[in-house]
């Protein structure tokens, strides 16, 4: 596996997207508010619920053993549940979501907000019904593997009020 491979796999186990490709309609004019990133490609529908957009800006090599990728989730989408074997630190960087680990309740995240999931601990995040939400991916340590995806976020589970 590439590394490039490899790290993307960490990021969000998304193997067949393009590195550094200016893809996808600029999200704001300089000088405006909103989005800083493009929109980057389609996430995958076997690791995720909803429409998800991911553009990754830094991509595993030997120098920075880490990735980072800037993901936007329309309403209602989310990742399924997973887990990062070195952990994942999350920058909410624009709307209102979720975020969950196993068997704690789920928290509303918003605009400022940073996650860091432990390695190995199972979560999801995404947005939430009605308002869109984007964060900043951080997965380091890319050598160690990339996201182990498990099963879906049931419609049960993500709206609870737990």
């Amino acid at each position: 596996m590439t590394r490039f491979a490899l790290g993307l796999s960490a990021l969000l186990g998304l193997l067949a997207l393009p590195g550094h490709a200016q893809t996808g309609t600029p999200m704001a004019t300089a000088g405006s508010p909103g989005p800083i990133f493009l929109q980057g490609e389609r996430a995958p529908a076997q690791h995720f619920t909803g429409t998800v957009w991911v553009k990754s800006l830094v991509n595993s090599d030997s120098t920075f053993q880490c990735v980072v990728g800037n993901v936007v989730f329309e309403p209602g989408a989310r990742t399924h549940w997973h887990r990062h074997p070195t952990g994942q630190i999350l920058l909410v960087t624009d709307g209102m979501g979720f975020y969950q680990e196993k068997g704690q309740p789920k928290r509303l995240v918003r605009k400022g907000d940073v996650i860091q999931a432990l390695p190995g601990v199972e979560h999801w995040h995404g947005a939430s019904a009605h308002q869109p939400m984007t964060h900043v991916a951080i997965v380091p340590n890319t050598e160690k593997g990339g996201a182990i995806w498990l099963q879906p976020v049931t419609a049960q589970q993500y709206q609870s009020e737990n």
